[in-house]
């Protein structure tokens, strides 16, 4: 008897040079037509029939969001890892460099708002607080390459010990807190700031939605904007802003005015409480909700905890698929292009997610492990597995289930300090004696009612 087991399988994939072009399984959620109609709707469809097509560099692009720690030519390796029974173009890295240069930045953007979007279904847990679709808009930064080029342009980091660290630039994203999915983003400079792209996002609001935003954003121009809209929003403001009381609302809240525009003003005293003692500290919100009756000052203050979704999807971005390494790029172009690609990648996982945890009656798409998407993704690009879907659709698939078979237990309360993730000085914890800790925690949250003013 034989003690040798084959396995054999087959893979199937697009035709002569576009074979490279795939994204494993990912690819049912980023189609070869998608791709090409963005290509289309950018003018960026190749004249003629290079070795490296259009459709196959966009393809590589996306791989690379996902394999951080490889460079260009080592993704296309393991993009072509499983076609050794099929003639694939030898390829260098100039010809990767000079086929990402002509695709340009455009196309990548294209395809970005084709997947862009809250990735949720009316029955979402978590996505919506009473009817309204609930988003949040916050900032975070890149590191990119240090190069003159990227001084020149985006300046550097500035302190008493001169200007150190990389340029940077500023991403700033509209968050489906519900699947942490992104509906929009917009990026630039540093020097710009996170409100100047935020504005850009307003284009992304509508009724129906409820926007969670934190100081940065509570300024009187960005949220009359919000409100222009026709979006709720519920913002935190500064301490020592002092809006006027114009009517005291039985919640505990209070009517008040930010130049023409109506707001409701809820201050409350949260405690939270760990083993290692309670923090307790005054917050003061508005929103534009003034239905103290269908919207209680309660609600809405247990609400706000839900911004906190958009620092976990930039922790995905920026630790789980970058591992806080530099980006690529040593052009400016090449900055936009690598970022559409980073961002339509994690919206492409997000997707996933909330699509298998959709297949599950109750589950929250919060339980889906980002980290087992991604790693299970990675496998399927190199093995070109799931690129074409079978005559009989499989909606969760193998990432799906992999997604599925490790659901995270549901979410604990539980506080961390907010701390530099990497400061210039590697004894920095020390000297400073931060507590890298996470602890589970219990919140009380006490609604004050505002004091008269004479």
């Amino acid at each position: 008897m034989s003690d040798q087991c084959v396995i054999t399988s087959e893979i199937t994939v697009a035709k002569g040079l576009f074979a490279p072009g795939h994204l494993g399984e990912l690819t049912r959620i980023v189609p070869f037509e998608m791709v090409d109609a963005a290509l289309a709707e950018t003018g960026a469809v190749q004249q003629r029939l290079r070795k490296i097509p259009a459709r196959v560099v966009v393809y590589l692009l996306l791989a690379a969001a996902l394999f951080d720690d490889c460079g260009y030519l080592a993704v296309w390796r393991k993009l072509t890892a499983s076609l050794e029974a099929i003639p694939v173009a030898n390829v260098t890295g100039t010809a990767l460099w000079h086929a990402r240069t002509r695709l340009g930045a455009r196309p990548m953007q294209a395809l970005f708002d084709l997947l862009r979007g809250p990735a949720t279904a009316i029955r979402t847990a978590g996505a919506h607080f009473k009817g309204l679709l609930t988003v949040a808009i916050d900032g975070t930064c890149l590191d990119v390459p240090d190069s003159p080029l990227h001084r020149a342009r985006l300046g550097g980091i500035t302190n008493q010990y001169g200007t150190s660290g990389y340029p940077q630039i500023c991403l700033t994203a509209l968050v489906a807190c519900g699947t942490r999915a992104v509906l929009d983003a917009a990026f630039g400079p540093r020097t710009s700031g996170e409100t100047v792209y935020g504005t850009r996002l307003t284009r992304s609001l509508h009724a129906g939605m409820i926007v969670l935003l934190d100081r940065g954003f509570s300024g009187n121009p960005f949220l009359t904007a919000v409100a222009g809209t026709e979006a709720a929003f519920l913002a935190r403001i500064s301490a020592a802003r002092r809006p006027p009381v114009l009517e005291r609302f039985e919640d505990g809240s209070h009517l008040s005015r930010f130049g023409g525009l109506e707001v409701r003003i809820i201050e409350c005293e949260i405690t939270i409480i760990t083993s290692q003692g309670r923090t307790t500290g005054l917050y003061r919100m508005a929103t534009s909700l003034l239905d103290h009756h269908r919207y209680p000052a309660s609600d809405l203050v247990s609400l706000y905890h839900e911004r906190w979704e958009v620092e976990s999807a930039y922790f995905a971005i920026k630790k789980s698929m970058l591992g806080r390494r530099v980006l690529r790029s040593q052009t400016c172009a090449g900055i936009s292009q690598e970022v559409y690609a980073l961002l339509s990648a994690y919206q492409a996982l997000r997707i996933a997610i909330a699509d298998a945890t959709g297949t599950t009656p109750g589950a929250d798409p919060d339980r889906g492990s980002f980290s087992v998407a991604l790693r299970c993704a990675r496998d399927q690009i190199v093995r070109a597995a799931g690129i074409i879907a079978d005559t009989a659709i499989d909606l969760v698939g193998t990432i799906g289930r992999a997604v599925l078979d490790q659901l995270m237990p549901a979410r604990r309360l539980r506080v961390s300090p907010r701390a530099v993730k990497r400061p210039l000085s590697r004894y920095a914890y020390k000297s400073l004696r931060v507590d890298r800790h996470t602890h589970t925690a219990t919140l009380n949250i006490k609604i004050l009612t505002p004091t008269p003013t004479s």
